[in-house]
């Protein structure tokens, strides 16, 4: 399931995501699960017709990301939340752990978005892009991201969202390692 919240030139998608990496980190092995949310840049595309037509909208790059993941085999437990601050083009650099998001991660995403400005500028990201008044409609909106995510993790918890694809095994062919990736994010 994905969320996109758009103001000007700022998103937050929010997704469910089942992930498992064949060469993890320390401490990483097996599958995880949870939901990501991401600070993204938008762009309105051309206009593809008349003033009637719908408008093409691009979800651009992510500036910011939190992933809010729990081993499959540690249910409800958040060991693997963690952000990047920084983002390189479309790759992620290093993971931050940080104790409060794993103990109160929906009051940790929350603080974080009251703080845009900073999260703003550990990215790289100026005032000539994002402006106040676009920072004051991420803050009114924040209420309801932070609904988004509780309502996505609640999911997760439930087995209802952030589950395998059916076909992960036969991908996994004779034992042969396999990234997978489930989710919009």
């Amino acid at each position: 399931m994905l969320y996109v919240f758009g103001f000007e030139r700022l998103g937050v998608v929010v997704s469910d995501l089942y992930f498992v990496d064949p060469n993890p980190g320390p401490d990483q092995e097996g599958p995880e699960r949870g939901v990501r949310m991401e600070l993204r840049l938008l762009e309105q595309g051309e206009e593809k017709g008349s003033v009637y037509a719908s408008r093409p909208i691009v979800v651009e790059r992510p500036i910011w990301r939190v992933d809010l993941l729990e081993s499959v085999d540690n249910p409800g437990s958040l060991d693997r939340a963690h952000h990047h601050p920084e983002m390189s083009g479309w790759e992620p650099l290093m993971r931050r752990f940080e104790p409060e998001l794993s103990e109160d991660p929906v009051g940790w995403v929350s603080e974080r978005l009251e703080d845009a400005e900073g999260l703003l500028r550990d990215a790289g990201i100026g005032p000539e892009i994002v402006g106040a008044e676009e920072i004051g409609q991420l803050r009114a909106a924040a209420p309801e991201i932070i609904r988004t995510v509780r309502q996505l993790l609640d999911a997760v918890a439930a087995g209802d969202l952030a589950r395998p694809p059916l076909d992960v095994g036969e991908a996994a062919g004779a034992g042969a390692p396999t990234l997978v990736r489930a989710g919009w994010l």
